[in-house]
């Protein structure tokens, strides 16, 4: 039996985080007052380096989580946020000429590069469609229409399934330089370019419930299941050849858990229930693992993992909003209380370790040693507010159906 009021003070913990910490750093101190929007990079302890570039991410993201917050809470600030992120996304980011959004701009709005980067337009679609949602926009629901058609015509692999990983500014295919970043594998395809496809169709499909977009999700869903997803580990595969041989041997545990609820997500808007059944079982089977497997004993989710042994120990701040969400959907399917002790666990951890008490935000990383990693920024086109805020949204949410389905108990 769960008590209703350690579900009430979670809550209240993570209400009080997100409205009073957090999301005032991104209606404040991160804001770019010269050229409009947000800045393209601040340390860790705020000073800015205006020759890093603007990423689409990072401002997609933005775009996103004011509007997701606009949803829940409506007041003027989140629009007038929303409304800012909007008109940067729209008219800085958008190739008038062939369309699609351009990866990367100078600080003061200039692009300086050009390429069709799937990931970033998923992530475009994933904001229009928020933003969409929060205010009705015809507008944003209309480039979304013409992103996706982009990205079918020409990103999809109507061959083997899934998508491209990077085209040219014209959409023709990028050729040899494939990759997302210069972390990534250069291969034709990976899962997390597919995880973001999978969440940004999601959230077409919720305002524009057509027929194509369907297909595209159950074509996801499967990939994920039959391709994507080590049967053996339930861990996912990195990287992929064109036919989806595997090319890599290595695992992050923040995607693993981040894949599990998103799969569930993806099955839930289809309505297809035997689908949304049989997401469910998995979901929980990789939840299990995450938390058997890649935990530090002093609290965290680890990064990386290997053939069963954790490789990379630290603990950066994305993983541990991820697994917030995908321990309580765990929760929430089964009613095993461990998930729910194990995203509180995850919650004390964030509020200890990751809040920065100076000067606002979340670390990026807490090394081995317990202390944060003070080389990496505290905003850059990688490290925005979509993580945190959709974790401490999902979460209020979760927590209010697991309390209800207690009482009904």
């Amino acid at each position: 039996m769960i008590k209703p009021a350690e579900l009430e003070n979670f809550s209240q913990s993570v209400r009080d985080h997100l409205f009073g910490h957090y999301l005032p750093f991104w209606s404040g101190p991160a804001l770019d007052h010269r050229n409009g929007g947000w800045m393209a990079w601040l340390s860790n302890d705020l000073q800015p380096d205006r020759s890093q570039p603007k990423g689409l991410i990072v401002n997609s993201r933005i775009l996103w989580a004011f509007s997701a917050v606009h949803r829940v809470r409506p007041e003027p600030v989140y629009f007038e946020m929303a409304e800012r992120a909007f008109a940067v996304v729209m008219n800085r980011f958008w190739d008038a000429a062939h369309g699609g959004a351009c990866w990367r701009l100078d600080d003061a709005g200039n692009v300086i590069d050009d390429s069709k980067k799937i990931y970033g337009q998923a992530f475009y679609i994933y904001a229009l469609t928020e933003f969409h949602r929060a205010f009705g926009s015809p507008a944003a629901l209309d480039r979304a229409k013409i992103l996706f058609a982009l990205v079918e015509r020409h990103a999809h692999d109507a061959r083997f399934g899934g998508y491209l990983e990077v085209c040219r500014r014209d959409w023709s295919e990028a050729g040899s330089e494939a990759r997302l970043s210069d972390k990534d594998m250069n291969e034709k395809k990976s899962m997390n370019n597919h995880l973001h496809v999978l969440e940004a169709y999601t959230n077409l499909y919720r305002v524009w419930p057509e027929p194509r977009v369907a297909a595209r999700l159950r074509e996801l869903i499967d990939l994920f299941r039959t391709r994507i997803l080590d049967v053996n580990t339930k861990h996912l595969h990195h990287f992929f050849n064109e036919s989806w041989e595997v090319r890599s041997d290595t695992y992050t545990f923040g995607h693993d858990i981040e894949a599990s609820w998103l799969l569930v997500e993806a099955a839930e808007v289809l309505g297809d229930a035997p689908l949304l059944e049989r997401v469910r079982a998995l979901a929980l089977q990789m939840a299990a693992v995450v938390l058997s497997e890649g935990f530090d004993p002093r609290g965290g989710l680890c990064y990386e993992g290997r053939a069963g042994e954790i490789i990379d120990p630290g603990r950066e701040c994305w993983p541990q909003a991820e697994a917030l969400v995908g321990l309580l959907n765990a929760c929430e399917i089964s009613g095993n209380p461990a998930f729910l002790a194990a995203a509180r666990q995850t919650w004390e951890f964030i509020e200890t370790h990751l809040v920065d008490r100076v000067h606002g935000e979340w670390f990026w990383r807490i090394n081995p040693d317990g202390r944060p990693e003070p080389k990496l920024p505290k905003v850059s086109e990688w490290k925005g507010p979509y993580h945190a805020t959709r974790a401490c949204l999902e979460t209020l949410r979760r927590l209010q159906s697991i309390s209800s389905a207690e009482n009904s108990n």
